[in-house]
């Protein structure tokens, strides 16, 4: 199984790509994970932002291969402890589909991105800058893969 991240927005700060990157690395040979990064639409005085948001989905959902189990991430989705995630990890390994996570722009996701969701995940009632979202996904599944794999990662 692999995942794919397909995040609004482009050039994260050096600190996020370095980290992302570290996780990416650990998660190789558990969960190889790609990154497609999507144009942010345009925004800014005189712009309509639900154009924005519109034209963002419309990527997005060109980005995403049909047979992918998709999971948005929206504030609205389930939140999952580590435990929890590793038991959905181990959910979508049986399901023999590769695995899509979706990161919105400012606005969240465009309604038709979150109809093509197969669920939704929340990181919790915070709201995270989007670039620091990467970091944070990276980090859990690497988390949850070794939680499933007994290494001992997932009891620092």
């Amino acid at each position: 199984m692999k995942a794919r991240l397909v995040a609004v927005g482009e050039r994260p700060p050096g600190w996020v790509a370095e980290g992302f990157g570290e996780y990416r690395k650990r998660l190789s040979h558990w969960l190889p994970l790609e990154l497609v990064e999507i144009t942010p639409g345009l925004r800014g005085k005189g712009r309509d932002a639900a154009r924005a948001t519109f034209d963002e989905g419309q990527r997005v959902l060109a980005a995403l291969p049909r047979e992918l189990h998709v999971v948005a991430l929206d504030g609205r989705g389930r939140a999952w402890d580590s435990e929890a995630l590793s038991k959905r990890l181990e959910h979508w390994r049986g399901q023999g589909r590769d695995l899509a996570f979706l990161v919105g722009g400012p606005e969240g996701h465009a309604d038709e991105v979150l109809a093509r969701a197969d669920e939704t995940w929340s990181l919790g009632p915070l709201t995270l800058p989007h670039m620091l979202v990467r970091l944070v996904l990276a980090e859990q599944l690497y988390r949850a893969a070794a939680l499933l794999a007994n290494h001992p990662y997932h009891r620092a």
